[in-house]
């Protein structure tokens, strides 16, 4: 079988007639049949013809084998949106009076779905620190627990989480372990190599590359695959074939683009980290990092985020982001353009002062999505604005 970078290339739509050679999109709500017995038969599920756009297009048939390829999953479902990944691999995996233990290093959305919303359909959950110990983990375990659901490197704080150790108590336990890859991206870390049975990704960020589209993607075992499958095709959440079109010529150049993300990100960290502004800062692939000898375990670069505090707090975050020139301030990330934001006041605003303090987001917090500009061009403009 080829490279899973050639397969992220070479995976296509069968031709049609036209003899194109990039996939067209297929811009149609619905599919035709020619008997009454071939749309009797799909209907059944006893056959893979298309039906609904709904249901599966071959544009996102696409991508989602792509995904299935890169990360080394035996299915894949495509979704509208990281979050509709996210929540569909909850709900239609977990019911009333089951466990979701998750880290608490994790996206806003996916805290305040978790704290918010699951409880009202009869899920309970709790947290554990993303520096926990196996014993922690194990610890935190209930008789009713369902799925462990973790983030790494996490947002904003780029904590490190051990995939092995983790995946060891979900196995244990007999556990579906669930692990969000979007920092990450499958040429640079695959959870599945370390026991996880499923993989999220908001697709929205370095898989489109562009800051153009929304989507999101689910892969895993097969078994699980299909149960978000039939909720998702019931409850909506359709990825859009002009997105899958664009995500699926995306990932053609996802491995050279992460190679010159993490190359500028780690030479961005490397000239920060003693700067006199700056009271700490975080990249996986840096020796100080806390968690530096999992990174290098599990991970092939260091990522394209690095995120640092700023002696002066609140205020200094404000003054440092108003002075920059070049970076963008949006809430995106995974763009070739370098992007900064503050989480305390943006991503991660709906949690408590005292949760996000237990995640490290304090208030001086910034985050650096490091694009594909020039580095010294990247550097300088960061420079000068903390000046």
């Amino acid at each position: 079988m080829p490279n899973q970078q050639t397969q992220a290339i070479r995976i296509q739509t069968d031709r049609t007639n036209e003899m194109e050679h990039s996939t067209p999109m297929f811009l149609t709500s619905s599919f035709c049949f020619d008997t009454a017995e071939e749309m009797r038969s799909a209907f059944a599920d006893e056959s893979d013809d298309n039906i609904y756009s709904r249901f599966i297009n071959p544009g996102v048939k696409e991508f989602t084998d792509k995904m299935v390829a890169l990360e080394g999953a035996e299915a894949g479902y495509s979704t509208a949106s990281g979050m509709s990944a996210v929540s569909g691999s909850f709900m239609a995996l977990l019911k009333q009076g089951d466990h979701l233990l998750a880290c608490n290093s994790i996206f806003g959305s996916t805290h305040t779905l978790i704290s918010k919303y699951l409880p009202k359909f009869g899920i309970e959950y709790s947290y554990v620190s993303a520096n926990a110990t196996a014993a922690e983990w194990q610890a935190a375990v209930r008789p009713n627990t369902k799925m462990i659901y973790i983030e790494t490197p996490t947002n904003p704080g780029l904590e490190i989480l051990d995939l092995s150790m983790i995946g060891k108590i979900a196995k244990e336990n007999k556990l579906i372990y669930n692990v969000d890859n979007c920092f990450a991206t499958p040429v640079n870390q695959k959870p599945i190599d370390f026991g996880a049975d499923l993989v999220v990704h908001s697709a929205t960020k370095w898989l489109d590359g562009q800051g153009r589209v929304l989507g999101g993607v689910v892969v895993g075992k097969k078994e699980l695959i299909k149960e978000i499958y039939l909720f998702c095709r019931t409850t909506g959440p359709a990825l859009s074939p002009f997105n899958a079109w664009v995500l699926s010529k995306s990932l053609e150049t996802l491995d050279v683009r992460m190679e010159r993300h993490a190359s500028n990100a780690l030479y961005i960290a490397q000239q920060l980290e003693n700067h006199p502004a700056i009271k700490t800062l975080r990249y996986p692939f840096l020796p100080s990092h806390p968690h530096y000898n999992i990174a290098i375990q599990q991970m092939q670069n260091g990522g394209g985020i690095v995120c640092f505090e700023l002696a002066g707090g609140i205020e200094a975050g404000r003054k440092f982001l108003d002075a920059l020139k070049m970076l963008s301030l949006t809430a995106n990330l995974g763009d070739t353009r370098s992007i900064a934001s503050h989480p305390a006041s943006t991503t991660h605003a709906k949690l408590t002062e005292a949760e996000r303090i237990a995640v490290n987001i304090v208030p001086g917090l910034i985050r650096i999505s490091v694009g594909l500009e020039h580095k010294d061009d990247i550097l300088k403009d960061i420079l000068q604005a903390l000046a």
